[in-house]
């Protein structure tokens, strides 16, 4: 909560010990330093929109678990790692990508490929951390965590990183990982929507769960503890 107050309050200054909002001095440097630059940055803004928008893109309502055992042809493509969320970035890029989008993609990169590049980083790194089971990568998330933000005073943050970084480079770190609980968030958010869109959402999914279910792809019945499944969500 802490984290997610200071990327969303541009007008205020956060005193978490007294827990009140005091008027800022020098916004803009202030929102600069305690976002690691996000928020001065046009495109990591437009490349954390985009990959929210697209993270799910073509997804079957079957977990990436299934499709690896199933040996699903995108299994085979992604060779069982990150398969869903490999697959909608490959979709969403190569849609971007096509001719009807190039005033779009002028808007964005302005012909620099290093713009292009840098954005594709971006949505990549973000779609896959939505990728919340995949045990490597939880690892590896972790170990980047413990690397950045822990005290140097830590015994543990000592012994993940036994070498300084230059003050750019744990800044583009920290960066990284804000945007990664930030699409994170925006990907389990669903029950903080309207009423109405939240059930219009979670209706689909269900059905489609369901549909995954009868077909025999999926042993457990979606039915069973959905309810309580939403409220631990």
């Amino acid at each position: 909560n802490k984290l997610m107050a200071r990327v969303v309050t541009p007008s205020d200054s956060i005193d978490y010990t007294e827990l009140a909002y005091k008027p800022a001095q020098n916004t803009s440097a202030n929102m600069h330093k305690f976002t690691y630059g996000i928020t001065s940055d046009p495109l990591i803004l437009f490349a954390c929109a985009f990959s929210a928008l697209i993270h799910d893109v073509d997804h079957s309502g079957l977990p990436n678990a299934v499709l690896a055992e199933e040996d699903h042809p995108l299994a085979q493509m992604y060779r069982n790692k990150s398969i869903a969320e490999q697959n909608s970035v490959d979709l969403a890029w190569g849609l971007l990508m096509d001719p009807g989008y190039g005033a779009l993609r002028k808007c964005l990169f302005a012909d620099h490929e290093d713009d292009q590049k840098r954005f594709q980083q971006l949505l990549v790194n973000s779609v896959m951390a939505t990728d919340i089971f995949d045990p490597e990568l939880n690892e590896m998330r972790n170990r980047r965590w413990v690397k950045a933000f822990a005290s140097s005073n830590s015994t543990v943050a000592s012994s993940a990183s036994s070498v300084s970084m230059p003050a750019s480079d744990e800044s583009d770190l920290r960066a990284t990982i804000v945007i990664e609980h930030i699409i994170q968030a925006a990907d389990v958010s669903h029950t903080m929507q309207h009423w109405h869109v939240y059930q219009k959402w979670n209706r689909r999914l269900f059905e489609e769960m369901y549909s995954a279910f009868q077909s025999g792809r999926v042993k457990q019945d979606p039915s069973k503890g959905w309810y309580k499944g939403e409220l631990w969500f």
